[in-house]
């Protein structure tokens, strides 16, 4: 399809392939470390992956910060990420990683309604201000949380505070024209109402774009696209390619991690 290899990531990194093991590794060690302060698989839903991952700060927590992990909302899920969560509990902050329905099961309409959903959830379980970060995939579901349509779907809405989308996929149109269509099935009507880049951000909603330097041209299309529609910071890491611009979110004194809690 004409968009196939715009999109091809881990072809384009060397030992791209080795990346999710190693994900899987760290995250494993991270929810160990945490004990009793990881609250695993609570749920916000009736769904099989309508569940999210906790974890707790060593004190009352700052305020709650949720990650959204990516993978083309084809694969992956949150245990594949519990390492990310290390920043924001370090600097005193709860950590909330939700799953989601993956297509083909779900359209990606229904998963903005089941992050919405998750948010929701883990607000009633942790107090204060929200921020909301992802990365890819995730960080397109993180973008949607700011859009001016979501403030009625979202009931914690009035304590969202910022979204900081990491190499965001904030226009769908072009995968429209990829074979992963076949599982997503993105119309062109879905394509216009789940796009980021195309919804007004609410105005009391901070924004801030970060993507890799060394990233595929496509997502840093992507990312500067987002930022001219929303009028937000878009931050380029340099040298840092789409599998290693997360690794930011595991230290808390990171500029990735100053980007998102300030």
């Amino acid at each position: 399809m004409r968009f196939d290899e715009a999109f091809a990531n881990g072809k384009y990194i060397p030992g791209g392939s080795e990346f999710p093991a190693r994900w899987a590794k760290s995250a494993e060690v991270f929810r160990a470390s945490l004990r009793t302060r990881a609250r695993l698989g609570l749920r916000y839903g009736g769904g099989a992956a309508h569940w999210y991952d906790l974890y707790l700060p060593e004190s009352s927590p700052e305020g709650l910060c949720v990650f959204v992990h990516g993978g083309y909302w084809l694969a992956f899920g949150p245990h594949d990420f519990s390492h990310l969560a290390a920043g924001a509990v370090a600097r005193g902050w709860a950590c909330a990683m939700p799953a989601y329905t993956l297509a083909p099961a779900a359209r990606i309409a229904t998963m903005t309604g089941e992050i919405a959903a998750a948010i929701d959830a883990a607000a009633g379980e942790v107090a204060g201000p929200i921020i909301v970060t992802g990365h890819s995939a995730g960080g397109h579901l993180s973008a949607r949380m700011a859009g001016r349509d979501m403030a009625a779907r979202l009931a914690s809405a009035a304590r969202l505070q910022r979204v900081v989308p990491i190499s965001p996929l904030s226009d769908l149109r072009p995968l429209m024209e990829t074979t992963m269509n076949e599982n997503l099935q993105i119309d062109r009507a879905e394509a216009l109402a789940e796009s980021p880049a195309l919804i007004p951000r609410r105005s009391d909603v901070g924004a801030h774009v970060w993507v890799g330097g060394a990233e595929r041209p496509v997502f840093l299309d992507q990312a500067r696209r987002l930022g001219n529609a929303w009028a937000c910071p878009v931050t380029i890491a340099p040298g840092r390619h789409h599998f290693d611009v997360i690794e930011g979110l595991e230290a808390p004194d990171s500029p990735l991690m100053a980007a998102l809690l300030g």
